[in-house]
């Protein structure tokens, strides 16, 4: 049995129109298929017949003379799209048929569209198709039984084409976030030192974005032994990208024989320039252990303190924050005054970024915050807890008290000097 397709009223002479913005179709649902049909027949002869799913439900139709009547009625709902190509002024807002079929397809990217046309145009049938259709029907074979299979056909198609799509999609964000993450951690250089170095990086993966987070250490040739963490503001790949310059940039500066406030003043400059908007700024902790491993100097642009542990203190120490710098990229004129520290013989010192610190501790509003970690790695430590291995304690620790995975990315340092690591 075939019925004519209803339509909805004419557009008003003289409205104006705006160009649509692009629909997604939902997956089918209880309630069955549903099926635009986009012809411009006054006459009413285009008759589509009644049709059942493979549910056995019936296939809803609606019917538009144009593009602004056909974007009125692309709802979520609609699964799918059969467009006339043969009937004359299809569309008045696009040019030939293939024009008003690109503009369709780009309306409605995630919807399975078909093109109709007349058995004795079949090369545009085959071109509609190559432009993006899914499928191609005769006028003269639109059936039940024909359309009905057809229909189906290019859903499940349609929704293939987008699932392997967003495949691919996600592979080349892998793809890029390892590229990226390489540049955040390097392999520390530190050839003819006796400090042991290990760091751990744990991404805050709920956000499928990777963050700004970098560290680096190297060993001059007068063996001084340069290590620094940073975490430039915000998640995705532009700051991780950003990241990954300044990571660079000190390694390169340091080499050439900056440090200390001239180095800092050189990397905001480096921020300043490459950073997407002027409210991107980055936190950073730099430390230079002197070539004997008994002192070092600290500078602190906006960053948490380190810890360090000594076998003369019962308790880890947070070291010295009060005069530090403002993060690189808040004042242009910044200064960053150098903290005199003593290390002693042995010790272990350990650098983070403030993913570690904010973690809640339970199910209210309390944040774990520099103390809470200092009690942390204190119980690590009494356990017997040393390099590696408290790294990945404390991070799943930090983890287990927050009640899930963290929403921030997480770095950790560990330089180590002697049998205390």
């Amino acid at each position: 049995m075939s019925v004519p397709v209803p339509g909805p009223r004419a557009a008003p002479p003289g409205e104006a129109r705006t160009l649509p913005q692009p629909r997604t179709a939902a997956a089918p649902s209880d309630g069955g298929l549903s099926l635009l049909v986009i012809e411009d027949d006054p006459a009413g002869a285009l008759s589509v017949p009644e049709m059942l799913d493979a549910s056995g439900k019936p296939v809803r139709i609606r019917t538009a003379r144009n593009l602004t009547e056909a974007t009125r009625l692309l709802t979520d709902d609609v699964h799918c799209i059969l467009l006339d190509l043969a009937l004359p002024g299809a569309c008045p807002e696009a040019g030939d048929a293939l024009d008003t079929l690109r503009e369709v397809l780009r309306l409605a990217p995630s919807h399975a569209v078909l093109a109709l046309t007349a058995e004795t145009d079949a090369e545009r049938a085959t071109e509609a198709v190559r432009v993006g259709a899914q499928d191609y029907l005769f006028r003269d074979e639109l059936d039940e039984r024909v359309l009905s299979r057809a229909i189906r056909y290019a859903v499940e198609r349609k929704r293939a084409d987008v699932a392997q799509r967003q495949l691919s999609e996600s592979r080349l964000r892998a793809q890029e976030n390892a590229r990226l993450e390489r540049g955040l951690l390097p392999t520390p250089l530190l050839d003819g030192s006796d400090l042991s170095f290990a760091a751990r990086y744990r991404p805050g993966r709920s956000r499928a974005l990777l963050g700004g987070d970098f560290y680096d250490t190297v060993r001059t040739p007068d063996g001084t032994v340069h290590a620094m963490i940073g975490d430039v503001c915000g998640h995705g790949p532009d700051e991780a990208a950003l990241g990954v310059e300044l990571r660079i940039a000190w390694r390169a500066l340091t080499f050439a024989g900056l440090s200390g406030d001239v180095l800092l003043s050189t990397l905001q400059r480096v921020l300043e320039h490459e950073r997407a908007n002027e409210e991107i700024f980055a936190t950073l902790c730099t430390v230079d252990i002197a070539p004997d491993g008994r002192t070092a100097g600290m500078f602190l642009a906006g960053h948490p303190t380190p810890l360090l542990v000594r076998p003369d203190s019962p308790l880890p120490l947070l070291l010295p924050y009060e005069d530090g710098g403002p993060a690189l990229g808040l004042l242009p004129q910044a200064r960053w005054p150098r903290h005199e520290l003593e290390l002693g013989a042995e010790w272990s010192l350990l650098m983070y970024t403030d993913g570690l610190i904010e973690g809640r501790v339970g199910a209210g509003t309390q944040r774990l915050g520099q103390e809470g970690m200092a009690e942390l790695i204190g119980r690590q430590l009494q356990e017997g807890v040393r390099g590696e291995k408290l790294l990945d304690a404390a991070v799943r620790e930090v983890r287990d008290l927050n009640g899930g995975e963290l929403t921030d990315d997480v770095a950790v340092l560990l330089l180590d000097r002697g049998p205390l690591g």
